[in-house]
């Protein structure tokens, strides 16, 4: 089969595509013919060595896939020819992929492959963040970083399905507030002079943060009191520090959002989320955006895409 391997530690246009031998499932796991993979942050991190899974080289990157079974374990109540999302981890970038069987989950015919691949690391990252982790009350205000991204069009669309009350989209463009707005967004603004638009408006109750780097502090003084910051991740590189008398003055909480590392010690998770996230995938209450898609082929520019900080929506390969 076809596929993309990290070769080397070089950053994402070093990524070759190679002829690699179909991988073998176990008696526990399901092979998967891939239609669309997911492309997220992750793995611009392990092209560099800067992820915290760092599998020996060279290794078939991808975490997160949409397709058909080709096989399933008896008793796992999934047949050949299924229609399937999956979060694999590992391997999604290649004709073909492997997963647990309980990371495996249907897909409807409404929805098509793209809109299955990606789901999972991004709306189940949006969920475990808001509801379990910030505690996402009805008609509670929402301010997303990054919103036009994959995660942040997720936390958008998520922040108004499990009921927040307003959500406030902050973005660096014009062309990715559109973005932003079409996910759902009920205002953007720009990232320049956020903080003070956003307190105009009396402050947020949580605030979902991917970027980190300098937006950090602006973003805690944008809480009302026992507001929640969402700490996610850190696409603008910088990791920021916290002075924590800020938190004690204010009554506001940092709340950090380890999904992957939280559900890989809880077999069964999520496809508890999955389930959860079902009826808004089927009422079109949540729709993936989808940005640019790419070929196996032009996987090392999927990746600068995300690098570089020009996606919206979501960033998709098609074997």
């Amino acid at each position: 089969m076809r596929a993309v391997q990290i070769v080397s530690l070089d950053g994402p246009s070093a990524v070759e595509v190679v002829e690699a031998p179909e991988p073998e499932p176990s008696s526990e796991q399901v092979l998967i013919r891939v239609r669309a993979a997911g492309v997220s942050f992750p793995e611009v991190l392990q092209t560099r060595g800067l992820y915290q899974l760092q599998p020996p080289l060279p290794f078939v990157p991808g975490s997160e896939v949409a397709g058909e079974i080709v096989s399933a374990p008896e008793g796992s109540g999934l047949a050949p020819g299924d229609r399937v999302a999956a979060l694999v981890l590992l391997g999604g970038f290649a004709e073909h992929a492997v997963a647990q069987a309980d990371m495996v989950f249907p897909l409807p015919d409404s929805l098509s492959f793209e809109h299955g691949a990606a789901i999972p690391l991004n709306y189940m990252t949006a969920h475990f963040a808001l509801v379990a982790r910030g505690q996402l009350a009805k008609g509670e205000s929402v301010l997303v970083h990054g919103a036009a991204g994959g995660v942040g069009t997720a936390s958008i669309q998520v922040a108004k399905a499990f009921g927040a009350g307003k959500v406030i989209a902050v973005t660096s463009t014009p062309e990715k507030a559109e973005v932003a707005a079409a996910a759902g967004a009920d205002e953007v603004v720009p990232a320049d002079g956020f903080k003070d638009a956003v307190k105009e408006t009396g402050g947020v109750d949580i605030v979902v943060d991917p970027v980190g780097g300098d937006r950090f502090t602006d973003s805690l003084r944008c809480l009302k009191e026992d507001g929640r910051l969402l700490v996610i991740g850190f696409t603008a590189g910088e990791i920021p520090t916290v002075q924590v008398n800020r938190l004690l003055l204010n009554n506001v909480s940092v709340v950090g959002v380890g999904w992957g590392a939280y559900v890989l010690k809880r077999p069964g998770f999520v496809r508890q989320e999955w389930d959860t996230l079902l009826p808004h995938l089927m009422s079109g209450a949540i729709s993936p955006p989808i940005g640019a898609t790419f070929d196996l082929d032009g996987a090392g520019g999927a990746l600068l895409t995300l690098d570089e900080r020009r996606a919206t929506g979501k960033v998709l390969l098609t074997p």
